[in-house]
């Protein structure tokens, strides 16, 4: 028995007024008011003019200890010597120096014993170096993570650099031990050291996050740091003292803020008198630099997900 197109387009009607009467009273409950049984998150984009939301920082900040975790594990993974490469890097490069710097060319450090004049700076820079080597690629390889779930990119490189932490302390027994062995008497100057530590920490993280937003558009980034981290530590007084250039050049030195970081090193480790206004200078540049990174990151962050 068949069905005319009558009757097919007068049941269809029908039906489709039963599902509307049907569903109109839920509508009408919900919008006058009532909750769904599942809360909603919507994510919106921060218009305030705060260069950090440190509320959202600190909302993620288990994150940022399993990054950090992570970024320590993923470093020494299938290692043989594992964490003993945090210690050798700076150990030969001192020994290499030593040789060459100390004894050959006649360098002189301050009435410091070279080896410890060199290790000291070094410390310092192979910290640095290696901290904003990882930031700077930090956003991209965590492409994974950016394009699939939110939480705050800053997050990223700021892990990469609490990873060269833990470098930082692994090779700092090796100082102390050196100090032991050349009988280095510590003065009321060591409590600097950590400011110092810190004032190299925010320096790393600022380049760090700059680089990193840079690495994200201008891939070509990721091939100059390496290039201009070696030329870079030849314009810092790791090898020679600052006084080793003439005067009328040493502010020239002074415009480069990892100089009043090394030099703040040895004078808080050997007890030598601080310079003060390279310090105050570099502490000066380390505050703009982290401030504008800091923008530029933000200003970026919002096309990351996309051009990743």
């Amino acid at each position: 028995m068949g069905i005319s197109s009558i009757d097919t387009n007068t049941s269809l009607k029908s039906t489709r007024e039963t599902a509307t009467e049907e569903v109109e009273p839920e509508n009408l409950s919900q919008s006058s008011g009532e909750l769904p049984e599942e809360p909603l998150v919507i994510i919106e984009p921060n218009k305030a003019l705060g260069f950090v939301d440190l509320n959202d920082l600190w909302a993620f900040r288990e994150l940022l200890y399993f990054l950090t975790w992570r970024d320590v594990k993923v470093r020494y993974k299938q290692t043989q010597l594992g964490i003993a490469w945090a210690i050798i890097q700076p150990l030969l490069t001192m020994l290499v120096f030593t040789l060459f710097f100390g004894r050959l060319a006649g360098v002189p450090s301050d009435n410091i014993p070279y080896p410890l004049f060199a290790y000291s700076g070094l410390l310092a820079w192979t910290f640095f170096s290696n901290a904003i080597t990882t930031s700077g690629n930090s956003l991209v390889g965590s492409a994974h993570l950016i394009t699939k779930v939110y939480f705050p990119r800053m997050i990223i490189p700021g892990a990469a650099v609490a990873a060269g932490l833990v470098d930082f302390g692994i090779a700092f027994v090796i100082l102390v031990m050196l100090m032991v062995y050349y009988r280095v008497t510590v003065t009321l100057n060591i409590l600097m050291f950590p400011v110092v530590v810190l004032l190299t920490t925010l320096f790393a993280l600022g380049m760090g996050m700059w680089l990193s937003a840079l690495t994200v558009k201008y891939r070509d980034v990721r091939f100059a740091v390496p290039f201009l981290i070696q030329l870079g530590m030849f314009v810092s007084p790791v090898i020679y003292p600052a006084s080793f250039l003439p005067a009328k050049f040493r502010w020239l030195l002074s415009l480069n803020p990892m100089t009043g970081i090394i030099e703040g090193y040895r004078s808080s480790l050997f007890g030598r008198q601080f310079n003060w206004s390279s310090l105050a200078a570099s502490a000066a540049i380390t505050l703009i630099l982290l401030i504008y990174a800091s923008y530029s990151f933000r200003r970026m962050e919002k096309s990351f997900a996309d051009i990743i």
